[in-house]
């Protein structure tokens, strides 16, 4: 290995992850209804299958693929289609959403939908299982080292064997010859388990790694593994790398283990502001109010629930938004995190370019984002920033960059899509 097991710049926040850490997975009952977005991956939404009134066992088919970037949606529960309409999505927006009421006296055990063994299938046999199976990237773009996340932790320490078999059944299909599982050197136990449960018959080790913020995203982690740098505008693969989070590792694994798709998942929910801080399997579309309801509820100075990571994460404004397929976690701030601070401006002390850990001028581009000057943003490499916050965490006058990029870069894809 060429890596120095961590990568230049970023930074060191508060880790916060004492609340969970210790905490064993456990499942969360059904809820009364589940609400199923067709937009759950990158691409076009799925497409419906369902209408009002069907009946669905616990992993049918609501919605197809369609399209190139698209993946199937499964039911995640056994019951009745209520209602098709826009509901609460995790982004933001309203989302078409089948609405199924969970059958209340259901054993919900589901059938296995793709083929459970694996071994005599092709690389494109497997892929095509993955796909069927509505696989998608479980990191949820919050990375695994997020200050109050351990749904990564915690799967490692549970599941090693899981995570184990999804890489065999990886470097299957990918036809690679060795494979390196970073974890951050602040968890030794999941270090224990992983090497405890390592193949014989393969080359795969583990590597301990700096505990750094975004230690966790795919170029710092391949920066930090292999002493590799990603150029601008390429991916992993250019450099002969393919990197995956641990949760969708172990997701592969299991969809050949059991022959079920992508129905449920682990969720970190954390934070002062709930009252049981837990580390959760939950089945996806689970609404949010049903899932802080399992965990005792808010306290009484709960101030802010976000989805995903405090750095990258986004705030929820109505409880009735559904838990996807890529939410890692829910942590709910109380008003002492999520208190309002006054903005200043910019006094060019340059601590963001010190922070940035893909060399970027976020000062710069923060100038030009204030006067909507797009083009010259890209120009100066937006594209290439994965906003990850490390700008707007050392920022002394307060000044929200990263959220200026995220919104830059919306613009510049508006943009291109009109032209």
């Amino acid at each position: 290995m060429l890596g120095s097991s961590t990568f230049r710049h970023g930074v060191h926040p508060p880790e916060t992850k004492h609340l969970t850490e210790k905490v064993p997975v456990r499942r969360m009952p059904f809820p009364e209804e589940i609400v199923l977005p067709l937009r759950q991956h990158a691409g076009r939404p799925a497409r419906l299958l369902v209408k009002v009134g069907d009946h669905v066992e616990r992993g049918d088919k609501v919605a197809e693929a369609d399209g190139f970037v698209s993946v199937p949606i499964h039911a995640s529960a056994a019951g009745t289609v209520k209602d098709i309409r826009l509901c609460p999505h995790p982004d933001g927006s309203m989302a078409e959403s089948v609405v199924i009421a969970v059958d209340r006296f259901s054993p919900q055990v589901p059938r296995p939908r793709i083929v459970p063994r694996w071994e005599g299938l092709s690389p494109k046999q497997v892929v095509e299982e993955v796909q069927k199976a509505g696989v998608v990237g479980l990191g949820g773009a919050a990375f695994p080292c997020e200050p109050y996340l351990t749904t990564d932790h915690r799967t490692m320490v549970e599941y090693p064997e899981r995570v184990q078999f999804g890489i065999r059944i990886m470097m299957k299909a990918l036809g690679v010859e060795k494979a390196v599982i970073g974890v951050e050197k602040n968890k030794p136990d999941a270090i224990a388990r992983l090497r405890e449960t390592l193949p014989a018959d393969l080359d795969v080790s583990v590597l301990p790694l700096t505990v750094k913020y975004p230690q966790g995203a795919e170029k710092m982690l391949i920066r930090a593994v292999t002493g590799r740098e990603v150029p601008s505008g390429k991916l992993p693969m250019n450099v002969g790398v393919v990197v995956q989070n641990v949760g969708s590792i172990a997701c592969i694994g299991e969809i050949f283990e059991t022959g079920y798709p992508l129905i449920e998942r682990v969720v970190t929910v954390t934070g002062p502001g709930v009252r049981r801080p837990s580390n959760l399997i939950v089945p996806v579309g689970t609404r949010l109010r049903d899932v802080l309801e399992f965990c005792d509820g808010l306290t009484e100075d709960a101030a802010q629930i976000v989805f995903g990571g405090p750095m990258m994460g986004a705030a929820q404004p109505d409880l009735d938004t559904p838990l996807i397929k890529g939410t890692t976690g829910v942590v709910v701030l109380t008003n002492k995190e999520a208190r309002s601070v006054e903005r200043y401006p910019c006094i060019h002390c340059g601590r963001c370019l010190e922070a940035c850990p893909v060399f970027l001028n976020p000062s710069l581009l923060g100038t030009q984002a204030q006067a909507g000057r797009y083009e010259e943003m890209e120009a100066s490499h937006l594209m290439d920033c994965m906003l990850c916050g490390c700008c707007s965490y050392v920022c002394p006058s307060n000044i929200p960059l990263s959220q200026m990029f995220a919104l830059g870069k919306n613009m510049l894809r508006k943009r291109k899509a009109a032209a």
